[in-house]
């Protein structure tokens, strides 16, 4: 074949010397616009997992970079004050213009033509030049290709919140450092690390809002290196900043990071195809150092589909396919390490241990267990650290043996959780006429024995008509209060683990059978009517139409929670929450999706979250002080227009205000239109953002399947307790069986309940000096 690549930089370059590898028949030029030794930034950074899949492709190219890299293993986290140190991690910098220039050498021994100084400004001219039956597009971020044929490509390009100046030094550091510094305006970070004998990179980012703030948007390109310089003096120790983009001037050095996406990486031009690679394809945050990875990648990846498959379309489909996939992947860690670096002030409250393992952890692509592996030592004085601070801060006495973050204890009000594991609250459709009966006990019995330290029992309805079926629970009648205190008993005195309940009301997705026989579908027969906070219907020509609440309705729903909320406490339960997502009846208040009132509930964050803070108030007024009371939210709707993320944290204050001691963060069921992004653990950033922004207690759910995650999950402070369903349906002992499969042996805790039973008991048999004394 005739290739054409458009852009010397690693993805073109690499692409062109493995396809002369394969087979030297092809005739391959690159052309790109810069002089040989022309280029921007500092160093790059690839892990051992890349510079593996460099030797298999090419050793020898593998080998002269690797000859020229400088290598790290620790991480240093400095943060007031502190540097924390975490090693094992595997990196290697190097000078760019030194990969370049490797890159450079291996094109032309193999026999690649390099053409440098040509702007290319009509790819189908060049292609048309060179008898092109290939072009490759490795224009960079900014691709004029990917612009010209966007119908084709779909780029989807987003200017990040942060800016950044990619500045250097030659100060020595020995590890991958990140160093936070607090200013009267906000956080600043730098990014730092070696790449050759004598040079390292030296990044310094913040916030739009901060860098403005701090008036860099006015200064020269020297005096915000000296600001800089006086930043970060501590970690410079005297050494100078250096910038080599000497073609930009002030401001211009502070650029905005921009997230690209490509929904197509092929365009075909006169049976020529054109083909994204690199920055031009997609971009992945600096803070993973992963663009050059992607770049070699994408390279390895094309040659090997043109290698492997019969012909270049199926080849290209193939490629495509296959790296779409690993793309996504690293965005999505890339997008998680970038996010965390926008929001350091939302972490900024932790103290330095937790700040550092939060900031280890930031992408979710690195876990507790691989911490682990990489760094044992590390690892085992952290847990130290985090369960000595647990057990302290729950009143119980630590144990000599180390304790995993999951099965530390969990204060709240008078109730100390032996863990951090909950059992969700899950519907099962098995009540008659309300009553919790036999399988209730069995269900919720067995996860209180499995080892979990709080079972939820599923949504109950306050009334018959906020069930969401007829096979629903309820709590309304004393025979509903002595069927739960039959459960409650038998969790309090079999088992060390507390048990909950979830008050809810269905409204506008009530009077529906259960899933199995149609999920959402209304009753064939028996429907009730509905209530909601504005006239709605949930399945748009299939539902029930639900009735906008009047004040009197209003009055009298919330007498039913009262009133459940004291029976609740009669049966004996541990802990209450209040349902308010999900798109029933509270969360129909809360979401713009379904309240379009237009009297005091309506309108305002504040005017919609009216009514469910009333509930929620009569409810905490009638519950024990001493008991908790959590508040389940839809933290996003998933719906252009509906509840956001931001919306959730102001919400989750409000209850807070209003005596919430715990957000339960689920998401979305609001609307049928909701396009949910699912992935493990996908609503943990939800209560993550709410714990560390809203200042209270959370609760994580959804997706999450390993103690490896709930470790992970309570160690970085993203949530205090984590919610676990599908995994408790299929194993009621899951959480002993976790703690098996990880070595830990699980602490017996006491049952106050089961052991003052037995006292009273005894006692009756006592003389009264003996009951006077138990």
């Amino acid at each position: 074949m005739n290739i054409v690549c458009i852009g010397g930089g690693p993805a073109g370059l690499y692409f062109a010397l493995l396809m002369k590898q394969q087979d030297p028949a092809h005739r391959i030029t690159v052309v790109e616009r810069n002089r040989p030794y022309d280029t921007f930034g500092w160093g790059v950074v690839l892990s051992d997992q890349t510079l593996d899949n460099l030797v298999r492709a090419d050793a020898p190219t593998a080998h002269a970079i690797m000859a020229a890299f400088n290598r790290w293993d620790d991480i240093d986290v400095r943060f007031q004050g502190q540097t924390i140190t975490s090693g094992g991690h595997g990196f290697c910098g190097i000078g760019r213009k030194h990969l370049l220039n490797i890159l450079q050498h291996r094109c032309e021994a193999l026999g690649v033509e390099l053409v440098f100084e040509t702007d290319v400004a009509d790819d189908a001219v060049l292609a048309a030049r060179y008898n092109a039956d290939l072009v490759i597009a490795a224009d960079g971020i900014h691709s004029r290709i990917r612009t010209r044929y966007a119908a084709s490509y779909q780029p989807q390009m987003e200017d990040r919140h942060c800016r950044f100046v990619w500045l250097g030094t030659r100060k020595k550091f020995d590890a991958f450092t990140f160093a936070f510094q607090h200013t009267p305006h906000g956080w600043f970070q730098a990014h730092i690390y070696q790449f050759d004998a004598d040079t390292s990179t030296f990044i310094v980012e913040t916030p739009e809002s901060v860098w403005r703030a701090s008036g860099l948007a006015d200064m020269s390109q020297e005096q915000s290196i000296a600001f800089c310089e006086r930043l970060f003096a501590e970690q410079l120790d005297g050494y100078p900043l250096m910038a080599n983009n000497a073609h930009q001037r002030g401001a211009a050095s502070w650029v905005t990071f921009p997230r690209l996406v490509c929904g197509h990486w092929v365009h075909w031009h006169d049976e020529v195809p054109v083909v994204l690679m690199g920055d031009a394809a997609h971009s992945a945050h600096y803070s993973i150092g992963s663009g050059t990875k992607l770049a070699l990648e994408d390279a390895i990846g094309l040659a090997r589909c043109i290698g492997e498959q019969g012909g270049l379309r199926p080849a290209l489909a193939a490629y495509q396919q296959a790296r779409a996939v690993e793309v996504l992947k690293l965005q999505s860690a890339a997008r998680n390490s970038m996010e965390w670096f926008e929001n350091v002030e939302r972490y900024a409250g932790m103290v330095a241990p937790q700040f550092a393992y939060s900031m280890l952890t930031r992408s979710q692509r690195l876990s507790h267990a691989n911490l682990r592996l990489r760094d044992p030592a590390y690892v085992d004085g952290y847990e130290a650290w985090f369960a000595a601070r647990a057990f302290a801060q729950a009143g119980v006495p630590a144990p000599a043996t180390p304790t995993p973050p999951m099965f530390t204890p969990f204060k709240v009000r008078g109730l100390v959780l032996k863990n951090r594991v909950l059992v969700s609250p899950m519907a099962q459709y098995s009540a008659v006429d309300g009553v919790a009966g036999d399988y209730h006990l069995a269900h919720l019995g067995a996860r209180a024995l499995g080892g979990a330290a709080l079972v939820f029992a599923e949504m109950t309805g306050v009334s018959a008509d906020a069930r969401i079926t007829p096979a629903c629970p309820g709590l309304y009648t004393p025979e509903h209060t002595q069927a739960w205190r039959r459960i409650v008993d038998f969790v309090h005195q079999h088992s060390d683990s507390a048990i909950a309940l979830q008050l809810g009301h269905a409204g506008a997705k009530g009077s529906t059978r259960p899933m199995w026989d149609g999920i959402d579908q209304p009753l064939e027969s028996g429907n009730w009517p509905l209530l909601a906070a504005s006239e709605q219907q949930y399945l748009e020509g299939v539902s029930q139409i639900a009735r906008a609440m009047t004040v009197e309705d209003m009055d009298r729903v919330l007498d039913d929670f009262v009133r459940a909320t004291l029976a609740a406490d009669a049966a004996g339960f541990d802990w209450l929450e209040l349902h308010c997502a999900h798109g029933y009846l509270l969360s129909s208040f809360i979401s713009p999706l379904t309240n379009h009132r237009s009297d005091e509930y309506g309108g305002s964050l504040e005017n919609c979250c009216r009514y469910p803070l009333r509930v929620f108030a009569a409810m905490r007024a009638a519950w024990p002080a001493h008991k908790p009371m959590s508040v389940r939210l839809s933290a996003t709707d998933w719906v252009d227009g509906g509840t956001t993320p931001d919306d959730a944290v102001a919400i989750a204050r409000l209850f807070k205000a209003a005596g919430a001691d715990i957000i339960d963060c689920s998401s979305g069921q609001v609307s049928k239109r909701e396009q949910p992004v699912y992935g493990r653990m996908y609503q943990a950033p939800f209560a993550d953002r709410i714990r560390n922004e809203a200042g209270i207690a959370t609760i994580a759910v959804g997706a999450i399947t390993s103690a490896d995650q709930v470790n992970g999950i309570i160690a970085a402070g993203r949530a205090d307790l984590c919610a676990i369903g599908r995994p408790h349906l299929a194993n009621p002992a899951w959480t002993l069986a976790e703690a098996a499969a990880s070595g830990y042996r699980a602490l017996r805790w006491p049952r106050p309940y089961a052991a003052a039973k037995r006292q009273l008991e005894r006692a009756a048999e006592l003389n009264n000096d003996t009951k006077e004394a138990l």
